[in-house]
């Protein structure tokens, strides 16, 4: 599995003078911000897309925008790839290094440099944690609004890059919704800034196309991010239906009829024992399928929503209906949604796909991937945000054994592509990464794809900045 998505050949040349480089890196960084031991290099060699690895030439951990800047430059002169890394938990494997590589690292820039109540927004570096900034302003009646599953780990600038989302997203939208700006160093070392406070920045939307970059444009060092007033109150509320279909169509009816909770989240039977074994969270165990509902506002508001949501359920066979009586069982709730990619790798090994379809699709989608994955000999749990239709089936496999590996990542592409065919896109959240780059070509014309490329190389003319990835190798502009 290891060898199936082929990554650049390493520049010789650049090979040739590691030990160099490593000697002109600790000129710029104090020793406590560069990483060049082999040993010590190890952590650096994957992400969260486990099955595949490569060591870097070394690890820089700037501690300031300057440092950033000092480091594009010199690499930017000798032609050495970056590779630019948050926490590490990208499902894409969109921070796996390459062999000539230097990871540049952003785990030492984790301040709050400012908190804004009046304006309505926070100043972040990129190696603040997601959830660093919810708690920062909690006390305060605020919060940040994109939520992902890793929100205790992953970090603002790997957010930016992937555009992650979150259960919450269905109402509050993903990063790219709760964005105002960047401070943003370019591939020379140019610092530049984009948005600002404001909620509109004058002239062309450079920060739209930064976000979902998957750090090939730049590094982001810094964030100004949008806070947002808790509501008055909050209910989770269970939905056990006979089926992966009714769940579905259930959904699709829900948000045709214009409602819009705060978050649909589903589990099919596998995802429901996985979690509850884990959470222990009162998930019906006698179901096919479950939706975890939230609606928010004042009594009356959640009281009525709840009412409406509930009429279109029983139109397709709601088997349980179970609203949450306490703050401390909506937090078990919500433990056992957000526990589910770590409860799972309890019971084998698994690879989290990524895709989105329409609505009115989703329970034709989940229909034939239950069929793609038992084409294969496989199994998947499904668990994903329905509302926004953001697909997460988590197809299980040995990874010890290299045919049943194989066997995962076909059966992972053919989802893909059936997101495409039913009108979706190859991600939602994760990015494309090495995971999606070779089905690109599956989602975009040659001439969309050259039109990106150009897009990027305007920004990156020797294609530097995380080289291997989202991008298929071949039919690349010569550097």
């Amino acid at each position: 599995m290891s060898d199936a998505i082929p990554f650049l050949a390493p520049r010789a040349d650049v090979l040739a003078r590691r030990a160099r480089i490593v000697a002109d890196l600790a000129d710029l960084l104090p020793p406590e911000c560069l990483v060049h031991e082999a040993r010590e290099l190890v952590p650096f060699e994957t992400d969260a897309f486990v099955s595949y690895r490569r060591l870097p030439l070394a690890v820089a951990l700037p501690r300031t925008t300057a440092e950033v800047a000092a480091v594009m430059r010199y690499c930017q002169r000798y032609g050495i790839p970056v590779v630019p890394r948050g926490a590490g938990t990208s499902l894409s494997g969109g921070a796996i290094p390459q062999e000539d590589a230097v990871v540049l690292g952003l785990s030492k820039m984790n301040s709050i440099l400012e908190i804004d109540l009046p304006n309505r927004v926070a100043v972040v570096q990129a190696g603040v944690t997601n959830l660093n900034i919810s708690e920062s302003v909690s006390a305060d009646g605020f919060f940040y609004a994109p939520d992902p599953s890793s929100q205790l780990a992953c970090t603002i600038g790997g957010n930016i890059g992937m555009n992650s989302g979150g259960a919450h997203c269905l109402k509050y939208g993903v990063t790219t919704n709760n964005l105002l700006g960047v401070r943003m160093v370019l591939v020379d070392g140019t610092v530049i800034e984009l948005g600002g406070k404001a909620l509109d920045a004058a002239g062309y939307d450079l920060l739209g196309l930064v976000c979902g970059h998957e750090g090939q444009l730049g590094i982001v060092t810094e964030a100004t991010v949008r806070l947002i007033a808790k509501p008055e109150g909050a209910r989770p509320v269970l939905f056990g239906f006979e089926s992966s279909e009714e769940a579905g169509a259930c959904v699709a009816d829900v948000i045709a009829a214009g409602i819009i909770p705060v978050a649909i989240e589903f589990m099919d039977k596998p995802a429901i024992e996985i979690c509850e074994a884990f959470a222990h969270a009162g998930y019906p165990l006698d179901v096919g399928a479950l939706l975890i509902v939230e609606v928010e506002g004042s009594d009356a508001e959640m009281d009525a929503t709840l009412k409406d949501i509930v009429e279109i359920a029983r139109r397709h066979a709601v088997k349980t209906v179970r609203e949450c009586q306490s703050a401390t069982e909506a937090a078990l709730i919500w433990k056992g949604r957000k526990s589910a990619f770590g409860a799972t790798g309890r019971i084998a090994d698994y690879i989290c796909m990524d895709g989105t379809v329409p609505l009115s699709q989703l329970s034709h989608v989940l229909k034939r991937t239950a069929e793609i994955v038992d084409h294969y000999g496989l199994r998947v749990a499904n668990v994903f945000h329905a509302g926004d239709g953001n697909m997460h089936p988590l197809i299980l496999f040995n990874a010890n054994d290299p045919e049943d590996a194989a066997r995962a990542e076909a059966a992972g592409n053919d989802i893909l592509k059936l997101c495409v065919d039913a009108g979706g896109c190859l991600t939602g959240e994760h990015g494309v990464g090495i995971e999606k780059r070779d089905l690109m070509r599956h989602q975009y014309s040659e001439a969309d794809l050259a039109q990106q490329m150009a897009v990027r190389a305007a920004f990156d003319p020797g294609w530097l900045l995380n080289p291997s990835k989202v991008f298929p190798l071949e039919g690349r502009p010569a550097a």
